[in-house]
């Protein structure tokens, strides 16, 4: 063990030495009196602090910086509402599994119980959506107990851990030994290596198969897996589908890449699943909006499981090889040892259920003046050369940027797929820009999931933070319009929206607003935005009632889809219009 010299500090140097000895440049959080300590000793430290609207948008921005950069996200809150405002943030971290450490004050160690003023159990509240969590009463125990949090946010499957200091542990003083060693703790086990003689017969299985389908999860992303992946099905000519988040873990436009798979994945993806012999999933974990109905999935297939986290072993699908263990270290045995294949007939079959059907096929939309959310991800797509980082919210915009934005890099995407938050793009797409400050960042939202956290706006206004926000704007809530329109009869109930002038809305910030309601307007618009130095907020007003398609209802097979309506007008070709 490694130590350096000892050195007197508050408890609140200590917090922001240990954030800056983990490497920690960029926090985001709102000042309270329980966390007053601390934010009086950050300025010593060299760490930039992003003031948020609301303590929520503090746990999506350090989403989003993780996402984006791979690091652990920093979130900063006071006690009670501080804290509580976190904690959708840090649900929608622990359903995706993003490391993200989220610190709170907390009222001093004598008046807890004694429902102080901003007093809240929030170890209590968060103990179900965190990876662990900690409640620090004493100055001596507030250094370890970082060096812990950081190492199981980011250790093994990542996730959320919530550090809630009291106001008097940030106020006393104790000498601080540092510690540079290995944290150990007892019982954690996040590292796992596949069985050999597993790996030995997943090997087996995929030279057996006629008919194997790769599914590609946010695994691959995460553990930044996407060449083996590539070696692997190149060597055995095997499709691959990904979920929503393993977008981008394998080129889109790879010949081997057949999309999306799942409730709003691509109709033949979703029968080429149903038809396999053999079912690879790399780290993903059978999410019911991926498998439909689990009576009828994949009945004729047997499946291997690579997964990092052996909780999600046989969790849904009962799978025939589970190789637990990083999904690099596993593929690195399996790809490079599979026999050479061709499978022709199996290919034939792909390509056969493809045919013309593929959703992200524009010419399927009506080209008669009409803006179509699908345009709009389409155009977005080739104008930027599918390069931008895309932060997306949640709804129908979700999916249609999904279908038809290609993504062919990881970590171009982030979305909250789990928990499904709206609100999310906006402060997320900062906490993006602020890790990746070179790239691109487009921010697709609906009208109503933008207004959610549309306060954030000031927030990339005062940091000068450049974005570019693509609201679909269709005057609806419009994924629970069309489960309305599908399976209600039509009733449209609380989700019709009388929105704000979004052009104004953008001044007001001190930003730039632009309106496009024709196909025609988006090409200049686009340009405007991407050539300002200043984030442009662009009010994109589609088709109201349109949908996503294909759509599988809830409790159907997998295969058994609702199908868009066969078009009105043909439109031009992607050749044409570029």
């Amino acid at each position: 063990m490694n130590a350096a010299k000892s050195t007197k500090q508050t408890g609140a140097e200590i917090l922001w030495d240990a954030l800056v000895r983990e490497g920690v440049e960029v926090v985001f959080g709102y000042p309270g009196g329980a966390i007053m300590p601390a934010y009086d000793a950050l300025p010593k430290f060299p760490i930039r602090h992003v003031l948020v609207r609301h303590e929520q948008g503090a746990s999506h921005m350090a989403d989003g910086y993780a996402r984006a950069s791979g690091k652990v996200g920093v979130c900063v809150a006071t006690s009670g509402p501080g804290a509580t405002n976190l904690v959708t943030g840090i649900a929608t971290a622990m359903l995706d599994s993003v490391p993200l450490v989220a610190i709170t004050g907390q009222v001093g160690s004598r008046l807890i119980g004694t429902d102080a003023f901003q007093e809240i159990d929030i170890t209590g509240v968060t103990l179900p959506i965190t990876k662990h969590n900690y409640l620090v009463t004493r100055v001596e125990d507030l250094a370890p107990t970082l060096k812990e949090a950081f190492y199981v946010a980011r250790s093994g499957r990542p996730g959320p851990v919530l550090v809630d200091i009291t106001k008097d542990a940030q106020q006393a003083s104790t000498r601080v030994r540092w510690d540079d060693g290995d944290v150990e703790l007892p019982g954690y086990r996040p590292r796992h290596r596949a069985d050999a003689e597993l790996l030995r017969r997943a090997i087996r299985m995929i030279d057996e198969a006629e008919r194997p389908v790769v599914l590609a999860g946010h695994g691959v992303v995460r553990a930044g897996a996407g060449e083996l992946v590539r070696q692997l099905v190149e060597r055995g000519n095997i499709p691959v589908a990904s979920t929503l988040l393993g977008l981008g873990g394998f080129p889109a436009t790879h010949p081997l890449s057949m999309g999306m798979m799942g409730m709003h994945g691509e109709a033949w993806v979703n029968r080429a699943i149903q038809e396999a012999d053999l079912l690879i999933a790399l780290g993903m974990r059978f999410d019911d909006r991926v498998t439909g109905n689990l009576a009828s999935y994949a009945k004729k297939a047997r499946k291997i499981h690579f997964e990092l986290d052996p909780a999600e072993v046989n969790k849904v699908v009962p799978v025939d090889v589970a190789l637990v263990g990083d999904l690099g270290e596993s593929l690195g045995e399996v790809a490079p040892n599979i026999a050479p294949a061709r499978r022709e007939p199996w290919a034939a079959r792909v390509a056969e259920l493809r045919g013309d059907t593929a959703v992200r096929d524009i010419q399927h939309l009506p080209h008669d003046g009409r803006l179509f959310a699908a345009h709009v991800m389409h155009d977005l797509w080739r104008i930027t050369e599918g390069k931008a980082l895309v932060v997306t919210d949640v709804g129908q915009h979700q999916m249609w940027e999904a279908q038809y934005y290609k993504h062919d890099y990881p970590r171009r995407l982030v979305t909250s797929g789990g928990l499904g938050t709206m609100g999310f793009a906006l402060p997320a797409a900062i906490g993006a820009k602020l890790a990746m400050p070179e790239e691109e960042v487009w921010v697709i939202v609906g009208d109503g999931g933008f207004q959610m956290t549309a306060a954030e706006l000031s927030t990339a206004a005062q940091e000068g933070v450049k974005l570019h926000v693509a609201i679909i704007n269709n005057g609806f809530l419009g994924m629970v319009r069309q489960w309305q329109q599908f399976f209600y009869e039509g009733r449209y109930v609380a989700t019709p929206l009388a929105n704000p002038d979004f052009v104004k809305l953008a001044e007001a910030h001190g930003l730039l607003g632009l309106r496009v309601t024709s196909r025609e307007e988006l090409a200049a618009a686009v340009a405007t935005a991407r050539a300002s130095d200043r984030t442009v907020v662009l009010d994109f007003r589609v088709e109201q009632e349109d949908s996503v398609y294909p759509m599988v209802p809830a409790g159907s097979a997998l295969d058994d889809m609702i199908r868009r309506p066969s078009p009105i007008v043909e439109t031009a070709s992607d050749e044409e219009e570029a």
